[in-house]
């Protein structure tokens, strides 16, 4: 190894040093804010706040060996991807910051401890998004991209967790035993604590991109579409948007009073136009909160009414499609012209759709 290539390397391993121990006292801080709540502890949290203040200082270190290392070196694509990378998780970084530093305000701002039921989601909120902010550092710091991989996957979990403690809050407020005031700093703190995730999540993205080169593919999104049936129009949706956009999401259909079987009409439309028949057995509509979980976007097709559907999970989105006739919501019969219409209508609502989540040249 050359005198120049020792010095880059070193240089390299500065930021990389000064990084990792950059993240070691931003979760230092996040322990100390939430131990603070916890213990109603406004003298600790108020260190927390305080904390912060070093954490910036070497945020703005971090951006600056970076910025002095691509003047420095002029380094090939592969080293000004780790920079790039580091830049971002400083980021990250400041930002789990920031949160640490709001938990430790509302740690002033309440008026008393939250019951011990809450108490106890805090507690497991805190271990989850703390565990995922360690392993996405242990991915940084090992340059270990198949450890980043598996640690975004966490994050699903933490989701669960916050529609669960989601509902538990508004138990609790509905019975009064949280005051208004106490009842939203609580909700903020829950908010921050799934954000640190979120985070992790990013800073496990730029690991995978600084080893691989392999950008993050835009999330596809799990698509139900629903009518009453199923024996027709749920399934031509489906049918269409499995051969149009098979790349850009996952798709299923349900009735909410599903039917035995398709109707006939529906097969032999679907093999003139090219399309999939090999799965035309109408289904169930889920009808509990977790099933529904599952679901990225919800599309009622036709006058579909909202009460066959439970209580739809907080990052579930429903749209309401009208584009069956009125002559078939009324029970007459399905012509091929009539199929052919609704087709067209519903292609052209799926390219909207997918240019809406995609882009243009995403979809």
């Amino acid at each position: 190894m050359s005198h120049y290539e020792e010095r880059l390397q070193a240089d390299l391993d500065r930021i990389y040093t000064h990084a990792d121990q950059l993240g070691a006292l931003v979760a230092e801080n996040v322990t100390s804010a939430v131990h603070a709540l916890l213990a109603l502890d406004r003298s600790a949290a108020a260190e927390a706040i305080l904390a912060d203040q070093r954490i910036n200082r070497r945020v703005r270190e971090s951006d600056r060996l970076c910025h002095a290392f691509v003047a420095r070196h002029l380094p090939s694509a592969g080293i000004l991807r780790t920079i790039s990378a580091v830049l971002r998780l400083n980021v990250a970084l400041e930002r789990i910051g920031d949160y640490a530093v709001t938990i430790a305000r509302e740690a002033v701002q309440l008026t008393t401890l939250p019951p011990k039921s809450v108490l106890r989601d805090i507690e497991l909120m805190a271990e989850q998004s703390q565990d995922m902010f360690a392993q996405a550092m242990k991915a940084f710091r090992e340059k270990n991209a198949e450890l980043a991989r598996g640690t975004r996957s966490i994050a699903r979990q933490i989701d669960h967790t916050m529609d669960r403690v989601f509902e538990s809050l508004t138990e609790h407020g509905e019975k009064d035993d949280l005051k208004t005031h106490d009842l939203f700093g609580t909700l903020i703190v829950f908010n921050r604590l799934e954000r640190i995730s979120d985070q992790a999540k990013n800073i496990c993205e730029e690991v995978v991109f600084a080893e691989t080169g392999e950008l993050t593919r835009p999330k596809q999104p799990r698509i139900l579409f629903v009518d009453e049936k199923n024996d027709c129009w749920g399934l031509l949706a489906e049918s269409l948007a499995k051969k149009a956009f098979p790349e850009s999401g996952t798709y299923e259909s349900a009735g909410y009073a599903a039917a035995s079987e398709a109707l006939p009409v529906l097969g032999s439309f679907l093999e003139d136009k090219g399309l999939d028949r090999s799965d035309l057995e109408p289904t169930p509509l889920p009808t509990t909160h977790d099933q529904l979980d599952d679901y990225d976007l919800i599309i009622g097709l036709g006058l579909f009414p909202r009460e066959h559907l439970a209580e739809l999970p907080f990052r579930t989105v429903f749209l309401g499609w009208d584009v069956i006739p009125a002559q078939a919501e009324h029970g007459n019969e399905i012509s091929a012209d009539m199929l052919d219409a609704v087709a067209k209508e519903i292609s052209h609502r799926l390219h909207e759709l997918m240019d809406t989540l995609h882009g243009e040249n995403g979809s």
